[in-house]
């Protein structure tokens, strides 16, 4: 049995706060040049060339790549076999990202509750998933929502007799709602299966899959192609002025679900699409 103090698992999210909010992913960035290649609207080549360059300046002077630096989420993944010491790990969790919003001058956007709207003043509390997984890790995923994206998400429990067509149709109408509401190029989260909340989280854990990979499953693979092609046949383009690179990715995430349903989320990312992992070990347990 290994041990892990929550002092390190505070400090650890704290440290994470900035980079994640203010160093844009490589996956993004090489997206972004790759997507110039096929833009054929003068604007969006102009707003995509902004974009890289808005990129280059966050990271080199350490400020924010967004004004909105989101709503702290974190995915957390605890080795079965850890043992957490110390005090409480959603405490450690929050006191991490207090610190890190605070220290990082960082925009703080949480309210108390959701009709008094009182600021809480330091961005917490985060929204925190728990899995409990082998080993003796702990694993954390910072994924900062901003929601002028987060606004325009959607679910819908369609029946099983709408099928392939019935969930492709749901997700570009999502999307072409959306408009330029979410700040494109957006990456396109998809979660079916299970239900009502579980494939609202399958969407939102889409949104952390690497831009330019595809799903293992070749059926699923192909779906996330088609989606991506109606969805850049939009014509909404970066930041909705127009043009073909309305999306950057779309992914899909599915479960099981039960005979009579056919539950769909969709979650969108701005192109920015900030998420930053660590993994943590802890030591062995004295005695």
């Amino acid at each position: 049995m290994k041990e892990l103090d929550v002092m390190e698992i505070e400090a650890a999210v704290a440290e994470l706060c900035l980079p994640t909010n203010c160093v844009l992913n490589e996956d993004i960035r090489k997206a972004l040049k790759q997507a110039k290649a096929s833009e054929e609207s003068a604007q969006g080549l102009e707003v995509l060339d902004s974009l890289l360059k808005n990129a280059e300046i966050a990271a080199e002077q350490s400020i924010p790549i967004c004004q909105d630096t989101g709503m702290a989420v974190l995915f957390v993944e605890i080795g079965q076999d850890l043992h957490i010491v110390g005090g409480s790990l959603t405490e450690a969790l929050n006191a991490g990202i207090r610190q890190g919003y605070t220290k990082g001058y960082l925009r703080k956007s949480v309210v108390a509750d959701p009709f008094l709207r009182v600021n809480t003043g330091d961005n917490t509390p985060a929204v925190i998933h728990y899995d409990m997984v082998p080993g003796d890790k702990l694993k954390l995923t910072l994924a900062p929502k901003g929601f002028g994206s987060e606004n325009m998400g959607a679910l819908k429990m369609l029946k099983p007799a709408d099928g392939v067509e019935g969930v492709l149709d749901f997700v570009v109408a999502t999307v072409d709602k959306a408009g330029a509401n979410p700040c494109p190029p957006v990456i396109v989260g998809v979660g079916i299966g299970g239900t009502m909340e579980k494939a609202a989280l399958l969407a939102k854990k889409a949104l952390l899959r690497e831009v330019g990979s595809g799903h293992p499953e070749q059926f699923y693979a192909e779906l996330e192609h088609k989606l991506l092609q109606r969805i850049n046949n939009l014509g909404i383009g970066p930041q909705g002025y127009g043009g073909r690179t309305t999306a950057l990715a779309v992914h899909i995430e599915v479960f099981p679900t039960h005979i009579a349903g056919l539950p769909v989320a969709v979650n969108l990312n701005c192109h920015a699409a900030r998420h930053r992992t660590i993994v943590l070990e802890g030591k062995e347990a004295l005695g």
